[in-house]
C-alpha cells in the first residue's frame, strides 16, 4: 500500500508513533523516525529492520525550524522524495485540573507547542510536496475541540490544529498535496498510571481500571480503539487508496462523539 513511499514520523519513538511506523514499513514505506530521544527511536527502527523493513533515525526537535527543515531536505536529497509527513510530537497537556484553578502556563503549553510543531512540520513538508506535485500531511489529536471539560488546554490546542489542517489543505490542494487528521482518544495500550500522572491524573489501580471501563462505556461501539486500528487508519490515509480524502479529520474514536 505504501511501496516506494518515504515517510517522516515526528514522535516516532512513542507508542502511537512506533505502531504507525511499523505498519507503514510493513506496507513498504521507508520510515524516517524523528524525535528528541535517540534510544526510543532506535528501538522502533530495530524492530522494523528485524522484520525486513527500512527505517532511518534522526534526533530532531519539532519546535526547531532549522532542524526540521534540514532533516526534511536530507530525506529528499538522500531518498528522492518526501511522500508522507506525520506529526505525533508530544505537547505537554495537563488534565484533571479545572480551568478556574489552572495556571496560564499550563493552559497555554499544549496550545502553543501543538500548533507550533504542527505548523513547522506541515509547512516544511508542504514546500517539498508542492514541488513534486504529490504528498500527504497527517496529524492526530483527541478531537477535544468538540468539548472536553477537565482537559485544560487540550480542546483549544486540538481546535487550532483542526483549523490548520483545513486551511492548509485548501492552499496546497491544487499542487496535489493532501492534508488530513485523525481523531482518537484514550487508547488503553498507551495508558499507564505513570503516564497519566505525568499529565496530571494520579490514581490507584482500582481508579485506573475504572477509568478504562468508563472510556469503553462512553463510546458508541462500547470498546476503545486499538493501536493497530489507528496505525491501519493512518496507513490507509497515507495511501493512494485515500486519494480523494483531504481537508478533514477521520473520527477513529470508536464513537466517543458524533461528527
Amino acid at each position: 500500500m505504501l511501496k516506494n513511499k518515504n515517510a517522516i514520523i515526528y514522535g516516532g519513538g512513542g507508542s502511537i508513533g512506533g505502531a504507525v511506523a511499523r505498519t507503514f514499513a510493513r506496507h513498504g514505506a521507508t520510515v524516517h523516525l524523528a524525535g528528541r530521544t535517540r534510544e526510543t527511536l532506535e528501538a522502533v527502527a530495530a524492530d522494523i529492520t528485524a522484520s525486513g523493513g527500512h527505517a532511518e533515525v534522526a534526533v530532531v526537535d519539532a519546535l526547531d525550524e532549522k532542524a526540521v527543515e534540514d532533516h526534511a531536505r536530507h530525506v529528499v536529497d538522500s531518498s528522492g522524495s518526501l511522500d508522507v509527513s506525520l506529526n505525533l510530537a508530544s505537547r505537554g497537556d495537563l488534565h484533571g485540573t479545572p480551568l478556574t484553578e489552572m495556571t496560564a502556563e499550563d493552559f497555554l503549553r499544549p496550545v502553543t507547542t501543538g500548533i507550533t510543531t504542527n505548523f513547522i512540520t506541515a509547512r516544511t513538508a508542504a514546500r517539498h510536496m508542492s514541488k513534486q506535485g504529490s504528498g500527504v500531511i497527517l496529524t492526530l489529536n483527541s478531537g477535544s475541540a468538540k468539548g472536553s471539560p477537565m482537559m485544560g488546554g487540550t480542546g483549544p490546542a486540538d481546535a487550532a490544529i483542526d483549523t490548520l489542517v483545513r486551511n492548509l489543505a485548501q492552499e496546497v490542494g491544487p499542487s496535489g498535496v493532501r492534508v488530513i487528521g485523525i481523531w482518537t482518544a484514550g487508547l488503553p495500550e498507551t495508558m499507564t498510571r505513570r503516564n497519566l500522572a505525568e499529565h496530571g491524573l494520579d490514581m490507584d489501580d482500582a481508579a485506573f481500571e475504572a477509568l478504562l471501563n468508563q472510556l469503553a462505556e462512553m463510546r458508541m461501539l462500547r470498546r476503545s480503539p486499538t493501536l493497530a486500528q489507528i496505525a491501519d487508519t493512518a496507513a490507509f490515509l497515507a495511501s493512494d487508496g485515500a486519494a480523494a480524502i483531504t481537508a478533514t479529520f477521520v473520527n477513529a474514536t470508536s464513537g466517543i462523539f458524533a461528527d
